[in-house]
C-alpha cells in the first residue's frame, strides 16, 4: 500500500497484481525471479518494494535528501506503539479475536502477534540474526490466548527497552542492515520497524472503532506519525 501511494503521488502509472486473488499474478512473479513480496517491476527488471529508494531508482523518481527521525525518537515511539497495541487488543471482545481483517487472511489475534513480532525481528537482527522474509510471516501458537499474546508483547517491550539502554550510546547508525530487501542502514531499519508496527496499531484502532463500534482507549493522534513515511490509508483499497 505504501509503495502504491508513493507511485501515485509521483504520477507513475502502475498495474497492481495481488497474488492471492489475481489469476496468473503468482506465475508472473515467479517468472521474474523473486520469491518475496512486494515487488515492483518494469521492463523485466524488478526491485523489492519494501524500500522506496530502489523503487524510485527503477521508475526515475528523484527523492532528493531523505530525512529520518533520530533513533531516540524512533525508540520512544516503538515503546508507545507496543504499549498502545496491548491496550487496544484488551478492548476486543473475547469472542471476536479470531475474526478476519481486510487485505489478507489474518485475524485480530494474528495481527497483534505480528505487530509485536515486527519489533522482535528487529531485536533478532541486533543479536546478529539477519532479517529474512519469513521473519514477518510468523503466527502465534495454535490456540494462543489473549493473555499469552499480551505476555509476548510485554516480553518484546521489555527486551526492546533493554536493547535501547545500550544502543542509545551508539554513534554510528549508518552501518548496513542485514535485511532481505537490502540497501538500507540500521537507522532506516529502525525507522521501518517504527512505522510498520505503527501502521498495524492504526489498524487495531480502526477495527475497534469502525468494525466493533468501540472507542479506542487513549487512541494515537496524527502527531504520533509525524516525520514517519507512513501510508496515508489504514487498509489497502
Amino acid at each position: 500500500m505504501r509503495t502504491k501511494e508513493f507511485l501515485g503521488k509521483h504520477n507513475i502509472p502502475y498495474l497492481s497484481r495481488n497474488v492471492n486473488s489475481d489469476e496468473g499474478a503468482l506465475e508472473e512473479l515467479l517468472a521474474l525471479g523473486p520469491k518475496q513480496l512486494p515487488v515492483v517491476s518494469k521492463n523485466g527488471k524488478w526491485v523489492n518494494g519494501q524500500s522506496l529508494k530502489p523503487v524510485a531508482d527503477l521508475v526515475g523518481i528523484d527523492l532528493g535528501e531523505v530525512k529520518h527521525l533520530p533513533p531516540a525518537e524512533l525508540a520512544r515511539r516503538i515503546d508507545l506503539v507496543i504499549e498502545g497495541a496491548a491496550r487496544f487488543f484488551r478492548q476486543f471482545p473475547e469472542a471476536n479475536l479470531g475474526d478476519q481483517l481486510p487485505g489478507r487472511p489474518r485475524s485480530l489475534a494474528q495481527l497483534t502477534w505480528h505487530l509485536f513480532n515486527v519489533v522482535d525481528a528487529f531485536l533478532e537482527h541486533e543479536r546478529g540474526i539477519p532479517l529474512v522474509n519469513d521473519a514477518y510471516n510468523r503466527l502465534p501458537p495454535a490456540g494462543a490466548t489473549r493473555a499469552e499474546i499480551l505476555a509476548y508483547g510485554e516480553d518484546v517491550r521489555a527486551r526492546f527497552a533493554a536493547w535501547w539502554a545500550t544502543a542509545k550510546t551508539r554513534s554510528d547508525w549508518s552501518q548496513p542492515a542485514k535485511v532481505y530487501y537490502g540497501g538500507v542502514a540500521v537507522h532506516e531499519f529502525l525507522e521501518r520497524t517504527t512505522w510498520h508496527a505503527g501502521q498495524h496499531s492504526r489498524q487495531l484502532m480502526w477495527a475497534l472503532a469502525d468494525k466493533y463500534r468501540i472507542e479506542p482507549e487513549r487512541p494515537f493522534g496524527p502527531q504520533m506519525w509525524q516525520g514517519l513515511p507512513m501510508p496515508e490509508q489504514v487498509w489497502d483499497s
